[in-house]
């Protein structure tokens, strides 16, 4: 059993017997102690009840000590510490049987159930189909891929989105920006639209359309050629956006169209529905939601004085499909942009009927390229904006996804180029990497010497300070995957990976693994196992290779 579901349940009949507390009347918190002398787990259960029985902590927490029946071949100590804390300290035998249970599972070490197949998705990137996708986007694109898988490791249902903006005025300023570019190669000129797309790709699209379309769209009238380029420039940009994305590892299980949802009317229907339930009212010829009665800071225009829906209204229709579609929660990663958008949209949701918590938003905040300790301002093909290609170009795939998981979504990140396309251990992605590469090649030896893994030792023998270090960080894996999975934070992952390549190294620098002492070295290959096994389940939850040799 795990030990932490071990004690939890240990300590409830404890506090039931005592008539402290009943069943799920309180939560009981169980924590890794900073120091590693104060034990293995601790909980602050007696501090929590001090305030309902007015009694001291420690004396709380010495009677529920006293009345705990703790299997002594699983703990092998408890104490009160401080001002009421309980310590636990597993024991030797415990941690064998742990690591022979890594070692069983192997790929799902680490995996839950909590889930419970309840269904979800999660939408991100869902950048403009107006030209490439920006470092923004990368970084959005690793965290929602990555959270994604954290959500199936834990046991949801997940489907991945990506929301194609394929309709509106920005679509519209594209189609005119492709206009003025095309007639411009064939010597006529058009005016540039004032807030139209600049860049080097505009001029590549307007290229390959001349050459596939010929010059036929220069004598239609200025709207009809408009409407065609727009749709052949989408149609381009899309399938682009798709390869980069692809060539990240990331999949799609589905790409909704904004265009689809407007031909359906479905935000007419929205609309309807908003003012048979009374949160619509007119104002000055528009019509209007009333959100600040829902916690908005004001009501939204869903429809403005000339009759044309707004851009909310629409979205509204859009989360309103992934209800009616059957997903029970949704996830949404927007740009730091949106940040004022959370509310309303909420606030719209919940006018419809369904439960706040179910909808959750995580804003994904920018990033900054950083070389030579300056900031890169410049594409050198997309004008103001850094494509996610020529990133992935200049530092690769697992790189540039260790560097954006490896911090937290909320803060600017500063992706330092320099250590990015650095390959020595300084850069965190190959330190961890390395150390996969490392153990691989400890297992390839062995096995030269005369001395192949077995899978069988006596791992009682497994006594030096390191060892036991370095298993109690193995160990520490399943918990990080459910918190990171709990409070959608992937960063946790890149930072125990590094702790835990960290904790080997440490190990391996005072400790030869394959040595004369043939049982020992059973022993110690069954703990490097442990640790590949963790490593490579940890960088595939990333979206990184583990490569065997480095």
């Amino acid at each position: 059993m795990n030990g932490e579901v071990y004690i939890r349940k240990q300590l409830m009949q404890a506090l039931q017997a005592e008539g402290l507390a009943a069943d799920g009347e309180i939560e009981i918190a169980l924590e890794r102690p900073k120091v590693a002398e104060h034990g293995d787990l601790a909980t602050n259960v007696a501090m929590l009840l001090a305030k309902k029985l007015k009694l001291k902590p420690r004396d709380i927490a010495n009677e529920i000590l006293q009345n705990l029946e703790l299997d002594t071949a699983m703990v092998a100590g408890a104490e009160v510490a401080g001002a009421g804390f309980i310590n636990f300290r597993f024991s030797d035998a415990y941690f064998c049987n742990q690591l022979r249970e890594l070692l069983r599972q192997g790929k799902d070490f680490g995996r839950a159930e909590w889930g419970k197949q309840k269904k979800v998705q999660i939408e991100f990137v869902s950048a403009n189909p107006t030209g490439p996708l920006n470092i923004v986007s990368a970084r959005a694109a690793t965290v929602g891929d990555v959270l994604a898988n954290l959500f199936e490791a834990v046991g949801f249902k997940i489907e991945r989105e990506f929301y194609v903006n394929d309709a509106g005025r920005q679509v519209r300023l594209l189609g005119m920006s492709m206009s003025s570019r095309y007639m411009e190669l064939l010597g006529k000129s058009e005016p540039f639209p004032e807030e139209g797309y600049h860049g080097e790709y505009i001029c590549d699209l307007a290229k390959a359309i001349l050459n596939a379309e010929g010059d036929k769209l220069a004598v239609v009238d200025p709207e009809t050629r408009w409407t065609k380029l727009t749709q052949l420039a989408l149609e381009k940009i899309v399938a682009s956006q798709q390869q980069t994305l692809a060539r990240f590892g990331v999949r799609y299980d589905s790409w909704y169209r904004e265009s689809a949802l407007r031909a359906a009317n479905s935000h007419l229907e929205v609309l309807k529905l908003l003012d048979e339930k009374g949160h619509i009212y007119e104002k000055e010829g528009a019509r209007w939601f009333r959100s600040s009665a829902l916690g908005d800071e004001k009501d939204r225009v869903l429809v403005t004085s000339e009759g044309e829906p707004t851009y909310f209204l629409v979205d509204i229709a859009y989360h309103l499909t992934k209800y009616q579609r059957g997903f029970e929660a949704l996830y949404d990663l927007w740009g730091p942009d949106h940040h004022g958008y959370i509310e309303r949209m909420k606030a719209a949701l919940a006018a419809l009927g369904y439960p706040r918590g179910s909808f959750e938003v995580n804003i994904i905040q920018q990033v900054n390229l950083i070389e030579g300790g300056e900031v890169v301002k410049m594409s050198k093909r997309a004008g103001k904006i850094i494509e996610m290609a020529e990133l992935i170009d200049e530092v690769g795939v697992d790189v540039a996804r260790f560097f954006f998981a490896e911090r937290r979504t909320q803060s600017p990140l500063d992706f330092d180029l320099d250590l990015a396309k650095n390959t020595s251990e300084e850069n965190p992605v190959y330190y961890v990497q390395y150390a996969h590469a490392r153990i691989c090649n400890i297992l390839k030896f062995a096995g030269e010497q005369g001395q192949p893994f077995s899978g069988q030792a006596d791992l009682n023998l497994l006594k030096e300070a390191e060892e036991i270090t370095l298993l109690k960080k193995l160990l520490e894996y399943p918990e990080v995957i459910s918190k990171a999975a709990r409070y959608l934070e992937p960063h946790r992952l890149p930072t125990y990976l590094q702790e835990l390549a960290a904790t080997f190294h440490r190990f391996y620098h005072h400790h030869k693994v394959v040595s004369e002492n043939a049982e020992l070295t059973r022993a110690r290959l069954l703990l490097v196992e442990g640790t590949r096994i963790v490593l490579a389940n940890g960088l595939a939850m990333l979206g990184i290779s583990a490569p065997e040799r480095m």
